[in-house]
């Protein structure tokens, strides 16, 4: 063999373990790569199942957990909940705002405490419209709002009233629970209508809410309620560490009794130091930017004073507002990790 020859097989023979062992190496660090963030993800990230209480009530009446069905459909909504940890962190902080307006209204009606859940899950404690048209804080049909004594019109729409909407709300809790006797059936009732509860109970033979085959948003409905009962109320259970500065505060707000027409609720506003924005977001029944008075009617509108759109005023005047909240400060347990006192 020539030496060219032989030279040439030799440069080929290590050209090609070059290349070889270049790719073996790039193959390997790819690979160590790829085990690396694996691990990384595997450390960083994971989930645990929910913790189910021994026992658990709604409105005083015993939820049957011995049930399989009964755990099962509350395991599903506390897993929901406790890992849409953007929504229910907004629930959470907007309850700070709205609950202590809520459970008055609910204690005077002889309402138990408990249906102010029933408010957090079916708007989110936000005036929405749902596609089938229920609006406000409460979900009313317009037709439904009209017959527990809220005015529905163009120009004026209680059902985005925070006050008399729950005052209807517990008109139509309240007739529920006289039918059914039995808080459960009564929640159910407000979701399906007593209607729809009444033929499915006389249909199935039972009496409770648990036992009832239902359509899929009424099964889910009250385990719902549950879930951000459990939640609110046992916040680091399930992985929730807020402080009560960190919930939205209640707003102290002027009345102004309003027995003459207004022409420009925009002039009105601007009048009393608030912009427009913060009348409607007070006074969300108010459909138009006027509000007509008939002879001999009135209505009243709320509006926080100006200082009181300035958050460090808002904190200052309210830095007790902490014992008018229900919830628990749970950060005491982060203190290492955080290195934050409790509030």
């Amino acid at each position: 063999m020539k030496k060219p020859v032989i030279l040439y097989l030799s440069l080929s023979f290590i050209f090609i373990s070059i290349l070889l062992i270049a790719f073996l190496r790039f193959t390997d660090n790819k690979q160590d790569r790829e085990k690396q963030y694996r691990e990384k993800f595997s450390a960083h990230t994971f989930a645990l199942s929910v913790q189910i209480p021994e026992k658990i009530d709604f409105a005083g009446e015993d939820v049957p957990l011995d049930l399989y069905y009964v755990r099962e459909g509350l395991d599903r909504e506390l897993l929901v909940n406790t890992y849409w940890h953007s929504n229910t962190i907004l629930l959470l902080k907007r309850a700070g705002r709205y609950f202590p307006m809520i459970e008055p209204i609910l204690k005077k009606n002889g309402i138990p405490d408990d249906f102010k859940y029933l408010a957090l899950i079916e708007s989110g404690l936000m005036n929405v419209v749902s596609p089938a048209n229920a609006a406000g804080f409460w979900q009313f049909l317009d037709k439904t709002g009209r017959e527990f004594g809220l005015e529905v019109t163009d120009q004026v729409d209680e059902r985005y009233h925070y006050s008399r909407s729950t005052e209807a709300a517990c008109k139509y809790i309240r007739d529920a629970y006289k039918k059914y006797n039995n808080w459960s059936l009564a929640a159910a009732a407000y979701n399906a209508g007593q209607g729809r509860i009444s033929r499915e109970t006389e249909k199935q033979f039972v009496d409770n809410y648990y036992d009832l085959h239902l359509n899929q948003e009424t099964s889910r409905y009250l385990y719902r309620i549950l879930a951000l009962k459990l939640i609110y109320e046992n916040p680091a259970d399930y992985g929730f560490y807020l402080r009560n500065k960190d919930l939205y505060p209640p707003i102290p707000t002027q009345s102004f009794k309003i027995d003459t027409s207004i022409t420009n609720l925009i002039k009105f506003a601007n009048d009393n130091e608030v912009p427009y924005k913060v009348l409607k977001e007070f006074n969300p029944w108010l459909r138009t930017d006027q509000l007509k008075v008939a002879p001999g009617k009135s209505y009243t509108i709320e509006l926080p004073k100006k200082k009181h759109l300035r958050y460090s005023q808002l904190q200052a005047d309210l830095k007790d507002a902490h014992a008018i909240f229900n919830f628990k400060d749970t950060t005491s347990g982060l203190k290492k990790d955080i290195g934050e006192q409790k509030e």
